[in-house]
């Protein structure tokens, strides 16, 4: 991996060398660990064409886990707890004489890009842009090694939680269970805060569990996802709780399963980012659901939750192989209930076997 960070690194410089600047000044935290491997602390990277400065809190706990190493051609630079790295980073930048400094203006506020600017008095400040997002858009192996062990770990928390008693437990309890799950299983945290709807929560999207309790005929929905390494992914499975389902429940579940199914089908290098969100929009159309949806289909998955490329109606970029992404249509009638199916895949070509799929848990529809 230290190789790897290193390639990384030497990408963003080049993009530099391009542009016309002496150095990278990267704050956003994903970016960061993209190109060292830090977990995040607030530390900051000032990237030179001979340098790596990582400037982070001096009050950090030694990593002893070997998971976070960190190259030794990156130069550590402890700054005081209660420090901006950023502001600390900006001023070595000053010292080593950078003339044109890139930042990435996105992630900085305007106070804090007046105090970089005032360290580097004289420095042209230019905008580095979303150049490290779009690095991190494909995957190397490494990463969709940790991508599918963090989908393993949250397979098996869902699983366990499948087999236990869940009439009469609340949204807000199951949620917890399954997050402590996912944690002993091996994962960082959870990858988002667990969503847990029953009865008429069921199938609504981003939706805050409550108190609400399992009842005997209920849809239950979750949606969760495990963080493992730093990287993320997310999964959404639709069930029925305790009694035979009702042929509105069967029906509908069906339906969003064909949707997911489609759009799922549809991912491959080349294709335009817009299809998949498509072909599952048509399915639900037409079985007379035609409210829009403001979500898109799915979007990309990695360091963060909703990474590029986003799969929506109107998103005409084309997808690349190695891409990590959620495909997870939903239907939610106000009232009754609903159902939402959700998978991360991985974007294959069909001489590698198409799409792969990272989250196994089973999709049919069961009683529990």
């Amino acid at each position: 991996m230290v190789d790897a960070y290193a390639g990384r690194r030497e990408r963003v410089r080049e993009h530099c060398s391009a542009a016309g600047v002496d150095a990278a000044l990267i704050t956003r935290a994903a970016n960061v660990r993209y190109l060292t491997g830090c977990a995040p602390c607030g530390a900051t990277l000032l990237l030179t064409r001979e340098r790596a400065l990582l400037s982070l809190p001096d009050d950090l706990p030694p990593d002893d886990s070997g998971e976070h190493l960190i190259a030794p051609d990156v130069t550590q630079v402890p700054v005081s707890a209660g420090a901006d790295t950023a502001l600390a980073a900006a001023a070595a930048a000053g010292r080593l004489g950078v003339r044109d400094l890139a930042v990435e203006e996105h992630d900085l506020t305007v106070t804090r890009h007046r105090a970089v600017a005032g360290l580097v008095e004289g420095a042209r400040l230019a905008d580095l842009g979303q150049v490290v997002e779009r690095l991190r858009v494909v995957k190397d192996e490494h990463e969709i090694a940790d991508l599918r062990i963090a989908a393993e770990i949250a397979d098996q928390a869902l699983g366990e939680l499948l087999e236990s008693i869940l009439v009469g437990r609340t949204e807000r309890h199951l949620a917890m269970e399954l997050e402590r799950r996912m944690i002993d299983h091996g994962a960082d945290r959870a990858a988002f805060p667990v969503s847990v709807g029953t009865g008429g929560h069921s199938g609504q999207p981003a939706h805050q569990p409550t108190d609400r309790r399992v009842e005997e005929g209920d849809f239950l929905t979750v949606v969760m996802g495990a963080q493992y390494r730093g990287y993320r992914v997310s999964t959404a499975r639709t069930f029925v709780i305790g009694a035979t389902p009702a042929p509105w429940q069967v029906e509908l579940h069906r339906l969003v399963f064909r949707a997911q199914r489609a759009g799922r089908e549809a991912l491959g290098p080349g294709v335009e980012q817009c299809v998949p969100d498509r072909v599952a929009r048509q399915v639900l159309e037409a079985a007379g659901h035609t409210e829009a949806s403001p979500h898109p289909v799915g979007h990309g998955i990695g360091l963060e939750i909703r990474e590029a490329p986003r799969l929506g109606p109107s998103d005409m970029g084309k997808l690349d192989s190695r891409v990590p992404v959620t495909v997870g249509p939903g239907v939610h009638l106000p009232g009754k209930g609903g159902v939402r199916i959700e998978d991360t895949l991985v974007v294959r070509p069909l001489e590698e076997g198409g799409p792969e799929l990272l989250t196994i848990t089973t999709k049919e529809l069961l009683a529990l």
